[in-house]
Order: C-alpha cells, then structure tokens, then sequence
C-alpha cells in the first residue's frame, strides 16, 4: 500500500475547504476542520496501538473477554485514548444529527483524564450548528477524511501531517484577509526571525502572542535541521483568542511537540508563564504582537506586580512597546529576543521616547531591520524586525545595526513576498554586522544619542540613488551628431522631392 504523500493531503484539506466555502469564512471554518483532521488522525493511531495491544494479548494465552477489557484500559496506551463515542468506525456513517455526535465524540475525548493536554482544544467548535454546517456538509467531511489513514506509519515521511497544517494555516490566512493576521505570520518573516536568533537544543523558547504557533515551529524545524535534538527543547507560549490557542495546541502535537505549554489569555493582563509570583524568563523570545493595539492594557500595566515597566508605560492608544516591554523583562541574561514593530515605535517620542531612551542607554538593542510594506496579513504598512540581546558579543556593545530591506521582495498575489536570497541577504548582514553601502549601517550607541534616541532606519542607512554626472561636452556632440544626421536626411529628401516634380520643403 502506497503511503500518504503531503500533495494528496494538502488536497484533501482544500476540498474539504471547498466543502464549506460559501457557507463560512475563513476564519471560522478552518475550526471545523481542523478539528476533523485531528480526530481522524488521532483514531487512525489509536487503532494501530490497539491492534498491536490486541496480538500481544492474544500471543500471551489471554481470553476474547479479558483481551476487551484490557483494550478498553486507557493507561495501556501511549498515544491518546479515543473513548467509543469518538471512534471513527462509529461517527464515520452517520447521516443525521452528525453535529450533536460529533460534539459528543470531542466532549468524550476530553473528559478523558489520559488526555489531560486536550482539555479545552476539540471542543472550541460548535458542530452542532446546521445553519453554519448542515449534516450534508457534515457527511461530506467524514467521507473525505475516510479516504485516507492518517496514522504516522502511513504517512510518506514523518512531516508530513504538521507541513499539511502549516499549508492549511497559510491557505486559511489567505482566504481570511485581515483576520488572517490574527493567527499567521509569513513563513519568510519567520525564518528571518529564527535564523537571527539561532535557537539551540536545550533552550527555553516562548512566544507571548503565540497565534497558531509557528514560531516555535519554525525553532524546532531550525534546530533539526542544524544537527540538533528538536525535541530537547522546551517550548511556551500564550494566546488570547480560543480557536486560535486550539489550532496552537493542535499544531504542536502535529509537530511532535508533546508538552508544548501553550497557555490561554491575556499576556499584559493576565501572563500564565510564572513560577514562585515572578515571570518564567527563556534563552529565546520571538513574537508578532498586534500592531498598535488600542485596549492592550494600561491600567493593568500602570499596577504591574511583575515589574515589567521598568523603563515606563507606553502611551494608552499603543500596545507595541507593552508587549516589548513584557518580553524584554522575560528574557534570561543571556536571552535574546526578536519581533516585529511598526516604524513609529522607533521615533514616536513621548513615553515611548523614554522607554526606546532606557532600552539605547542600556546597550540591550543589537539591530533594527526595516522590511518591504504589504508582507503582513491585516495591514499593507511597512514593518521592523526589534532585535534585542541581554548578552550582546564584546565586539557589538555600544552599537545598533540597522538594515534596510525594504526593496528585497517579489509580488506574489496581492502581497508581497520575501525571497530566499531576500531572507539570506538579512540574515548575512546580520551575522557580518558591517556596513553595506545602500542597505546596513553600524551605528555607535553616541550617535543615536546624539539624534536624541530616534531608531528612525532612513536616519542611518542612505538609500538614495546617486545621479549620474552629465558630461556636458558628450551632449553637445551628440546634440551636433543628430543635426548633421537631420542636416543630411533633409538634402535627400529635397533632391527626392525635385525629381517628383515637387517644391523642397
């Protein structure tokens, strides 16, 4: 039997997206499916487990019952237990009231204690909606999902099930348009990202604003393909939206990322990472923060019990520097961290002034990165990578890198798209930390002083084009040239024109 490849997955997914286009948007019903996929994913392994349970009991001399009674003991698993209302053999046939025996089955799954890490995460979305999603699309689902095992053991190579999440994810965030960018973050802005902070095998790595969890996906992609252990490592994260924290969960135990602590809630108002009353701190932060967030949460910062405000309390009508500033404050001494800010972070002056004043005196930012506008689901402005370091390297204190890589995209639909070369090209910069002419700059710490702390990329990194000097004396003869051409193209055509019998013109 041939195994599962990720193409044939891949469309799989969008059929069933097709299945429930028109009904829904986007941002609702990749719930739905995501929920199908995980369901048939976890039967499909959970039959396999069973089945090897099963021969084992049997080659020990045990009875059909006792054999049954065995299998039904959740704490003979190691995956999860599916419990018989969630069973597929069971849901897979139905025709009517598929919503209510669909919610039931995930209800069931989480009332399990052996599934402890799923509590919360099948249940964000109500199947039994017939406005929304009527039996006939309900069948349609099952059916499609029945085509194919989705068991690790049949799968082309172990990747396969988490790259066809992250594809749905991106297909989900481009069809979702604006809400996309409440969940997804551009794969390519990503990569930038971890490649800058280079996360390692043992590290503590914790995203604030988590969306569906591919920045920590992408870390443990990094580490793998570096030699290291993917799975010595430890991973955190928080997210305010409930679907969204269930996609998170979901796509972790897709990407073998069992024990992942994805937590739910507010991070400025509520953060879940603590131990002993203060904040966990980590080896690695990476973050896409809502961009200027009005109601992110003043009051609650200007009573701060975790001290996260050190520096001041950003201005009520701009969240950035709030979730910078958690960030900074959760980063261990020799953390270092990078997320992404809109331009006027970096000159807008007031608390945030102030706030950009102590982060400068205190050497902690290592590099400001300006990106092409139009990369980012939710908004076309133009964003900026905040590379801050605890423990900047001897030969980097006292200095900011900024690069400008504003030009280095392609179109690609309706947005626009890093490169590889874009992505290599920033990374280089990085890593080389030089000056190169017409795209980074190293500035020392008395300079930006000097320009009373402003960030602003176009202060320090001069992208105009040089003109070319006119050499006045080559356009006069070329002006002579072209007159001796027309000069002598006129005395033809007037002797042309005689020869007709015409006047000369």
């Amino acid at each position: 039997m041939s195994k599962l490849t990720l193409q044939e997955l891949e469309k799989t997914l969008w059929d069933a997206a097709d299945i429930l286009r028109g009904e829904l948007n986007a941002a609702v019903y990749k719930d739905y499916i995501f929920g199908l996929m995980f369901l048939k994913r976890m039967n499909d392994q959970f039959s396999i487990e069973r089945e090897t349970k099963k021969k084992e009991f049997v080659s020990q001399g045990m009875d059909a019952e006792e054999v049954e009674m065995l299998l039904e003991e959740p704490t003979m698993y190691e995956t999860f237990f599916v419990p018989p209302a969630a069973r597929w053999d069971k849901l897979k046939n139905l025709t009517l009231n598929i919503g209510p025996e669909l919610d039931k089955a995930f209800k069931a799954i989480e009332d399990e204690p052996k599934n402890a890490e799923l509590i919360g995460v099948l249940t964000t979305a109500n199947y039994n909606d017939k406005e929304r999603v009527p039996d006939k699309k309900l069948s349609q689902l099952l059916l499609l999902f029945d085509k194919h095992n989705l068991a690790y053991e049949n799968l082309e190579n172990p990747d396969v099930l988490g790259d066809a999440y992250q594809y749905l994810i991106k297909q989900f965030a481009d069809d979702g348009g604006t809400k996309g960018g409440e969940f997804y973050t551009p794969r390519e802005v990503v990569k930038v990202l971890v490649n800058i902070l280079k996360p390692q095998e043992g590290d503590r790595i914790y995203d604030p604003t988590v969306g569906s969890g591919g920045m920590l996906i992408e870390s443990m992609q990094y580490i793998k393909e570096n030699g290291g252990n993917d799975r010595n490592v430890s991973l955190f994260g928080q997210e305010i939206n409930l679907s969204t924290w269930a996609i998170c969960k979901m796509n972790m135990l897709f990407h073998f990322a069992r024990g992942a602590d994805i937590r739910k809630g507010d991070t400025i108002r509520t953060p879940m990472h603590t131990e002993g009353g203060v904040l966990k701190t980590f080896d690695v932060i990476l973050a896409n923060p809502p961009f200027s967030l009005k109601n992110w949460g003043v009051e609650e910062a200007e009573n701060d019990p975790y001290n996260r405000f050190p520096y001041g309390i950003p201005p009520k009508s701009y969240g950035d520097l709030g979730f910078v500033s958690h960030m900074v404050v959760s980063l261990n001494q020799k953390g270092k961290l990078g997320t992404i800010v809109p331009h006027g972070v970096l000159f807008r002056g007031g608390s945030e002034g102030k706030i950009r004043k102590g982060y400068i005196k205190d050497d902690l930012i290592e590099a400001v990165i300006g990106l092409p506008s139009n990369v980012f689901y939710g908004t076309s402005i133009p964003a900026a990578l905040l590379i801050i370091n605890k423990n900047k390297p001897v030969d980097r204190r006292n200095k900011v890198l900024f690069i400008d890589a504003s030009a280095g995209f392609v179109k690609a639909g309706n947005k626009n798209k890093l490169r590889e070369d874009d992505i290599e090209k920033i990374v280089s910069a990085f890593t080389d930390f030089n000056d190169i002419e017409q795209y980074s700059a190293v500035i020392k710490l008395k300079t930006i002083m000097e320009n009373e702390y402003n960030l602003n990329i176009s202060r320090y990194v001069d992208t105009t084009e040089v003109e070319e000097e006119v050499n006045l004396l080559e356009v006069i003869n070329d002006i002579k040239e072209i007159k001796n051409r027309y000069i002598h193209t006129e005395a033809k055509l007037n002797t042309y024109l005689k020869e007709l019998g015409f006047e000369e013109i």
